[in-house]
């Protein structure tokens, strides 16, 4: 194993550590496998239902929705599709996006107590949260197929599209959640308002009623960034045209920007939250 000296008068450029950042990420593949392996069995352990627990809060939390348009306690506008395929899309998607924004985070602080004792890339950890990210992910997205299905909606070619615009999904998400990850591990107050955050803008995002087409809300739900994601996929998913789909290539390619940007401050943070956890 290479053994690293970090001195505060090191002279890594940027550039020189973020290339060590990705040599690292990907000669740690076999590490990686091992904690994701890991945490899903730790995760589904002494668990009666198992991995139904993964869209069993989406589900419940489209089937209210449905439940109080139906009852009409509230007014849903027209969303172009039949409303449970809308439902159910948005409430699975904003579930993905919401964990891989999370993965980084977790998967960094559920090995806490290893960090400061064995020496090991600690990109792995980064690179099993995306595993158990990709895992979970792909049983969700079966579950959607079969629910759209058997909603009504039939095969269409840009279904093919789909599994590859989730993975910019996943790849925006854990961008940004890598980005938040040091001050997170440094700070639970960060963890705590990211959490209440994306709680909030769930509500500025199309998921589970559709875009005005006028109003205040109308101009922060196009600007939101999660918005193109969102709707992006769910038009894949349907046959439809996406109605924001430069925004979502570009939002895709600043994903990849920021991910690596946020891969090499990870590095040179690991550290400093190593000493601050061993002191």
């Amino acid at each position: 194993m290479e053994q690293r000296i970090y001195r505060k008068s090191s002279k890594d450029g940027f550039f020189t550590l973020m290339r060590a950042s990705i040599r690292d990420l990907f000669s740690s593949n076999f590490i990686a496998l091992q904690f994701a392996k890991r945490d899903i069995k730790a995760q589904y352990r002494q668990s009666y239902l198992g991995l139904l627990w993964l869209f069993i809060t989406p589900v419940a939390n489209a089937a209210i929705w449905m439940v109080l348009k139906n009852s009409g306690t509230i007014a849903i506008s027209d969303t172009g599709m039949p409303y449970p395929v809308y439902a159910f899309s948005g409430t699975l998607l904003w579930s993905i996006l919401v964990e891989s924004i999370n993965a980084p985070t977790q998967s960094t602080n559920a090995s806490r107590t290893i960090l400061s004792k064995i020496n090991f890339p600690k990109e792995a950890l980064i690179l099993s949260g995306v595993y158990k990210l990709v895992f979970n992910s792909s049983v969700k997205i079966l579950l959607l197929f079969v629910l759209v299905f058997v909603l009504g909606v039939g095969f269409n070619w840009s279904l093919l599209m789909f599994p590859i615009a989730v993975l910019g999904l996943v790849l925006f998400g854990t961008a940004i959640g890598l980005f938040l990850t040091p001050l997170g591990l440094l700070y639970n107050d960060i963890s705590r308002l990211v959490s209440m955050g994306l709680s909030l803008l769930m509500y500025l995002t199309p998921v589970v009623y559709g875009i005005p087409k006028s109003g205040i809300m109308r101009v922060m739900m196009v600007y939101n960034p999660f918005t193109p994601l969102l709707t992006t996929l769910r038009a894949l998913l349907v046959g439809q045209h996406p109605p924001f789909l430069e925004y979502f290539l570009i939002l895709i390619f600043i994903g990849g920007i920021l991910l690596l940007f946020s891969l090499t401050i990870y590095r040179l943070a690991i550290p400093i939250i190593v000493e601050r956890i061993s002191a």
